[in-house]
């Protein structure tokens, strides 16, 4: 049964979030926990928190028969996406083999360490070109692109070269975006080619009036939103709009 909740710019959300962050609350750690907990549910495994153990996905193939276990890849940026993706990669560990490619000008070094403690290994953008995913992880971009929502450099060329290899192939990987799909505005959104069309989006606090707006239906697929705990500052101002979510999850303490 879906849920029909309100939409927010991106500046709502990050004014929500100010005071949350400045009193020092953990909205990085409810976020990830959150966004791990769908992923282990895409794969097949059990929810590592109570948080989500509504959450029942339909788990995925296997990517090959010869495949003990899936193959996953996380694309992670320089922001906070990035840091909740590689966190997810570090609690799925257990459950497939993950691939980590960086393409932001830092990391967010506590969760890389994390994920390659769990057994995720780094590669460079030339090994997507032979690799298959069963699941790849977009956690590029998010609010903070409002200005400029257009991907470039490594993560654009990981993008759309991961788009031409799923026209040559059998099959395309389940993609969940981290928040939105990056390279879609977070306010209108706007898109142009470079974007990965998502088959779940989770996205955090609030969901994002780009998800609803422009290409924002085409490329988000089904939305799930996750309560970090920003109602407060979100309810004493005017939403953008309303949408349909397949799911609401209870990430606050």
């Amino acid at each position: 049964m879906t849920v029909r909740v309100p939409t927010y710019s991106a500046e709502q959300v990050r004014a929500a979030e100010r005071p949350l962050l400045d009193a020092g609350e953990p909205l990085m750690q409810r976020a990830a926990g959150a966004l791990a907990d769908v992923v282990r549910g895409e794969l097949g495994g059990v929810p590592a928190t109570p948080i989500t153990s509504s959450i029942v996905l339909e788990p995925l193939l296997q990517d090959a028969p010869d495949r003990r276990r899936p193959r996953v890849l996380v694309l992670a940026g320089s922001g906070d996406n990035g840091g909740d993706a590689l966190y997810a990669a570090a609690a799925v560990g257990g459950l497939a083999d993950v691939d980590l490619l960086l393409v932001g000008s830092r990391f967010h070094e506590r969760a890389f360490a994390a994920a390659t403690a769990s057994g995720a290994r780094r590669v460079e953008l030339p090994e997507l070109r032979d690799a298959r995913y069963a699941l790849v992880l977009d956690g590029i971009l998010g609010i903070g692109a409002a200005r400029d929502s257009a991907l470039h450099g490594i993560a654009r060329e990981a993008v759309l070269s991961l788009r031409s290899l799923v026209h040559t192939r059998r099959g395309m990987p389940r993609v969940i975006a981290v928040d939105l799909p990056s390279g879609l505005h977070p306010d209108s959104g706007a898109a142009d080619d470079a974007v990965l069309a998502a088959s779940l989006t989770v996205t955090f606090g609030a969901v994002k009036a780009g998800l609803a707006a422009g290409r924002g239906p085409e490329l988000a697929g089904e939305l799930v939103l996750v309560d970090i705990g920003l109602s407060a500052g979100l309810d004493a101002v005017a939403p953008a709009g309303e949408v349909e979510v397949a799911r609401v999850i209870d990430a606050r303490d």
